[in-house]
């Protein structure tokens, strides 16, 4: 075969799949919290397949699982910064500036000069 017909073949590079979060030894149930707060968002989504790497009968498991933890009272409904706004103690904080803004009245500008309208007067 001719150099010129040959295909141009590629070095395939070696990849590193990361682990699943789910071992073989964890169980897909309401109880085990550890395992569902890994598998929900900062906001308290539920991750996709794509971002947690299970497959589809493992994130069917986690989806129920989840739904009666909410249900159940173990997990928030809510994200944690809107839980943590509705505590007392977060909104008396030094740090944050509870005043509102006072705007004072300025004059008022005419946008339309007065000799035009004078001319259309007359």
């Amino acid at each position: 075969m001719d150099k010129s017909k040959r295909l141009f073949l590629k070095s395939k590079q070696s990849f590193r799949r990361s682990l699943s979060p789910i071992q073989s030894g964890d169980r897909i149930d309401y109880k085990n919290m550890s395992l569902l707060y890994r598998l929900i968002s900062q906001q308290g989504k539920i991750l996709s397949r794509r971002v947690n790497r299970s497959t589809l009968k493992q994130q069917r498991l986690i989806t129920i699982a989840i739904k009666q933890a909410h249900i159940l009272s173990l997990l928030p409904f809510v994200k944690q910064a809107r839980i943590l706004s509705l505590l007392p103690f977060v909104n008396s904080s030094p740090f944050v500036n509870n005043e509102k803004k006072k705007y004072e009245k300025s004059e008022s500008i005419t946008r339309t000069p007065t000799t035009v309208l004078k001319k259309n007067k007359k």
